[in-house]
């Protein structure tokens, strides 16, 4: 069987593709730019946008399951062709689909998906680790990293993790018509992000507090748009349950921990300057 991933520079995709390549599958990488992709040698990787349903039909054919992205990977707005992906996965033969939620209302290709007869599963992880890599310029440069709302509660997930959810929900049974939420074994702080770096990279990286005006003035001078800084403030200061709530879908469905926030820094120590 011919596992397809898209999205499979992102990433959720990398990792999924490597680990499904480790475990023998065939897989098929679905990304815009094939040249740049940078994939490893066993992945058969193939030109095709999700968006644009007209770009997929060789990318599907001879497909049994499909791990599908429920927004556009350029500018993260949701599908509106679900209903054409499905069609298309449906023709091919896909049986398995996992679909990576980008929002917690439900997208219009996940609506699609569960009224199209594929055996489905929702993955939906809270804030990604790889968030961090934000603060890895100024903890190189300076040693100190500047964010406001110090006791803001993250259950932040490792993105291999989702990988493996994904990889796990393509190639066995019992997860078809699962929503899995995904977080990571522990809820920390900016601070206690911090002292894990820190410690980490075993040097001295500070953490200095930001007033909510200052962190405005930050995002606004990056560029995000009213939307976004409306969006960031309300994670910050009234963020939902699940943002912070540990949970144990990883073991569950993986049958392994889900990794550490340590870990992740460890593998992105490079990043940070170590």
């Amino acid at each position: 069987m011919i596992i397809l991933v898209t999205g499979a520079t992102g990433n959720v995709g990398r990792p999924l593709v490597e680990q499904l390549l480790a475990a023998g599958h065939r897989v098929r990488a679905l990304t815009r730019s094939p040249e740049k992709a940078n994939l490893p040698a066993g992945a058969e990787v193939v030109a095709g946008n999700l968006a644009e349903t007209a770009s997929l039909s060789a990318a599907f054919s001879g497909v049994g399951a499909a791990h599908l992205i429920s927004f556009d990977g350029a500018d993260f707005a949701p599908l509106t062709n679900g209903p054409e992906i499905v069609d298309l996965a449906r023709k091919a033969g896909v049986r398995k689909v996992t679909v990576l939620k980008g929002e917690v209302t439900k997208s219009p290709l996940e609506k699609a998906v569960e009224a199209g007869g594929l055996e489905w599963t929702h993955l939906s992880p809270v804030e990604f680790m790889s968030n961090a890599l934000e603060w890895a310029e100024s903890v190189r440069a300076e040693g100190v990293v500047r964010e406001a709302f110090a006791g803001a509660r993250s259950a932040m997930i490792h993105e291999a993790d989702i990988a493996s959810v994904a990889a796990t929900a393509l190639t066995t049974d019992g997860h078809a018509g699962q929503e899995y939420w995904l977080t990571g074994p522990e809820a920390l702080t900016p601070p206690e992000k911090v002292r894990t770096i820190s410690d980490v990279l075993g040097r001295d990286v500070r953490y200095v507090e930001l007033t909510k005006d200052e962190i405005v003035a930050e995002w606004r001078r990056t560029g995000y748009s009213d939307e976004d800084v409306e969006f960031f403030l309300a994670m910050r200061t009234d963020p939902p349950e699940a943002g912070y709530t540990v949970l144990p879908t990883v073991e569950e469905v993986t049958g392994r921990p889900a990794r550490t926030f340590a870990q992740w820094v460890r593998e992105n120590a490079a990043a940070f300057g170590a």
